[in-house]
Parts: C-alpha cells; sequence; structure tokens
C-alpha cells in the first residue's frame, strides 16, 4: 500500500506542489528548476521563448537539483506557501496540451524521488490536515457575475444532466466519424470530464476563488452561502474515481483521443463517468484536495485497455448531481481583484 506521500506525489499536480514548495524555499533551486524546465519544455524555442539572456553558464544537472531538494530545511515551510504553491499548481494544469517543462521535470524519477521529502513536509503541516476531509454542509457557491447581477441558483440538475448526455454521445459519435484515429493528428475537442452548469460548491472562501483550473481573468465574483445533505461521493483518491468509471463508464475515445494523448502520452480507450446514471446512486461528488493532487491529469486505469482522466475539475470542489443543495439565507458576499493574480478582497 502506498504511503500518503507516495499517492500526493502519483499525480502531476501533487508533484507540481513539492516543486513549487521547493523553488520558493531556495533561490539556486529556484534557478535550477527555471533553466532545467526550459530546456524539457515541449515548446521551447517556439511558444516559449527566452528574451534578453544567455543562461547559464553551464545547465544543473537533475541530479544536483535533487540533492538540493533533499537538503532543504522544511521547518521554514507555512501555511501561507503551501497554499500558494497549490494555487500554482492549479493555474499549470493543462489538458490540451502537453505538460509544461516544470511538470516533465518533476516527473523524472530522480526529481520525483527527492520531492518525497517535500511530501511528507506538507502533509504533516496544519494546511494539508483537511485535505481528505468529507466537505461541510455549510459551503459556498461561486458565481462569476458581478454582484449587481443576483441570479439565483441553478435548480434543474435532472434536465441539466440529460442535455449533457445528450450533447457529450453526439460530439462522440461525430468525433467518430470526423476526426483521425491518429493520437498525434492535431485536432481538439473537449476535455473537462465533468458537466458544466451544474450547482459547484467549495468550503473556503477566499482560498478557493484562486483554485480554478484555466482560469479567466474576471475581476469580480458572488460567494453564495449554501446548504447540502444526501448521499455524497468523496473522490480521495485515484481508485476512488476508477470505481465510480467501472460503475457508470461514458465512452468519450474519440472526442477526448487527441487532447488527453497530449496531455498523458497514452493512446488507448478512454471513458469517464456518466454522470446522468450516477445521479441515480449519488446526490454529489466532492473532490478532496489530496484527491485532486494524487488524481488529476493523468491516466488512471479502469480496466484493460480503458482509462480515465480528472480534468477541468477544482480541488475541494463538489458537484450536486441532485436538487439536494439550496441557498440558506445567509449574506451573499462580493469579492474583487484588480486583475489575475491579485489577492481576492471582500467588497461587501
Amino acid at each position: 500500500m502506498m504511503s500518503p506521500a507516495e499517492q500526493l506525489l502519483e499525480g502531476p499536480r501533487g508533484r507540481r506542489l513539492c516543486l513549487e514548495l521547493a523553488v520558493e524555499l531556495d533561490q539556486d533551486i529556484r534557478s535550477a528548476v527555471f533553466w532545467l524546465g526550459y530546456e524539457l519544455d515541449p515548446g521551447k524555442g517556439t511558444s516559449t521563448v527566452l528574451l534578453g539572456s544567455s543562461g547559464p553558464r553551464e545547465l544543473p544537472s537533475t541530479d544536483h537539483l535533487a540533492a538540493g531538494i533533499l537538503s532543504l530545511d522544511l521547518h521554514r515551510l507555512d501555511d501561507e506557501q503551501i497554499h500558494a504553491a497549490l494555487q500554482r499548481s492549479v493555474d499549470t494544469a493543462r489538458y490540451w496540451q502537453e505538460r509544461d517543462g516544470e511538470d516533465a521535470l518533476s516527473a523524472l524519477p530522480v526529481i520525483r524521488n527527492a520531492l518525497h521529502h517535500i511530501a511528507e513536509g506538507v502533509l504533516a503541516a496544519p494546511a494539508a490536515q483537511g485535505w481528505s476531509q468529507p466537505a461541510p454542509p455549510e459551503q459556498w457557491a461561486i458565481d462569476w457575475r458581478p454582484g449587481a447581477d443576483p441570479a439565483p441558483l441553478p435548480r434543474d440538475p435532472q434536465g441539466t444532466l440529460q442535455k449533457w448526455g445528450t450533447a457529450v454521445r453526439t460530439e462522440e459519435a461525430l468525433a467518430a466519424q470526423d476526426r483521425p484515429q491518429d493520437p498525434r493528428a492535431p485536432f481538439s475537442g473537449s476535455w473537462w470530464s465533468i458537466p458544466l452548469g451544474l450547482v459547484r460548491t467549495v468550503g473556503q472562501i477566499p482560498a478557493a476563488l484562486s483554485l480554478v483550473e484555466d482560469s479567466s481573468d474576471v475581476e469580480e465574483a458572488t460567494a453564495i452561502p449554501v446548504s447540502g445533505t444526501g448521499r455524497i461521493l468523496h473522490i480521495r483518491s485515484p481508485e476512488d474515481w476508477m470505481t465510480l468509471c467501472r460503475a457508470y463508464p461514458l465512452e468519450v475515445t474519440a472526442s477526448r483521443r487527441h487532447d488527453w494523448f497530449r496531455t498523458t502520452g497514452r493512446a488507448g480507450r478512454w471513458v469517464i463517468p456518466d454522470w446522468e446514471r450516477a445521479a441515480g446512486q449519488w446526490d454529489a461528488v466532492h473532490l478532496t484536495v489530496l484527491g485532486y493532487l494524487s488524481s488529476a491529469g493523468h491516466p488512471l486505469p479502469v480496466d484493460s485497455g480503458t482509462a480515465s482522466v480528472i480534468a477541468g475539475w477544482d480541488p475541494d470542489s463538489t458537484l450536486w448531481l441532485t436538487d439536494r443543495v439550496r441557498e440558506n439565507g445567509g449574506p451573499r458576499q462580493v469579492w474583487r481583484r484588480t486583475q489575475m493574480g491579485d489577492i481576492w478582497l471582500r467588497v461587501t
């Protein structure tokens, strides 16, 4: 059985979290990760170009970087640094193209082994103590529109899931006809694993405002207090997601083949959960922080020749499949930031 630290390092987002912390704790490591990441980046010299720098006199070795990581004093590690590293890990997730150079670097065996030291330190920190816990009944739904727009929460999950199921099957059928089977072909389409349009809730505000995959440059958000109960499945590990996919598989090979090959390097059949059928068993599904870090963005085997990917789903968020979540009457909160990357500040 894997240790918690090994489980964390199974996922590219977990490895990136640990690498970001190493960068934060030591300037020499920051420099080595920058140059080694640039060398490993699939866009080197094209989409990723260095300006005004001739580079180091000698490229640092991965062995030297690993030794530096192992020598880090983790007593200086604090919760603010861990949250910032988590945010950076979420920000750099991308499922429609190859992983960036830092993700590739963190996957090298010598670096991954060294990061075990940091993973143990992270999981022992107070910030990580709730990373596998169930979502509390009192949560927040985030509306990314301005606070002056007092829109109610969506209230027809069954209709939303029916439309989603029809759309996914239609795209899959058309993709099977129109797109090449070669996963290397330059095609792109849907890459996320969950339905859009359902109520999604989070446990912590304002932390969750900065933990959004493929986020846009919105500068205002409304946090809506909600309460929800029912049959809630908690995704704490890759096995939890794989079990859900085995129970309710929905084929998406043709529609996701090209994007998911680019991000994982795997060619083969793909499935995601059939969320419409899953709603017959579960009212909601909660992706824990540890579940996200260990599972998102890499192929999870479902059966022989078939795998799945968690993509487009933020850490510590709950997806409501039935109408068991309600706005609880508490005051809505409006949060703003000046630009993407800035701290969110409460306005009302």
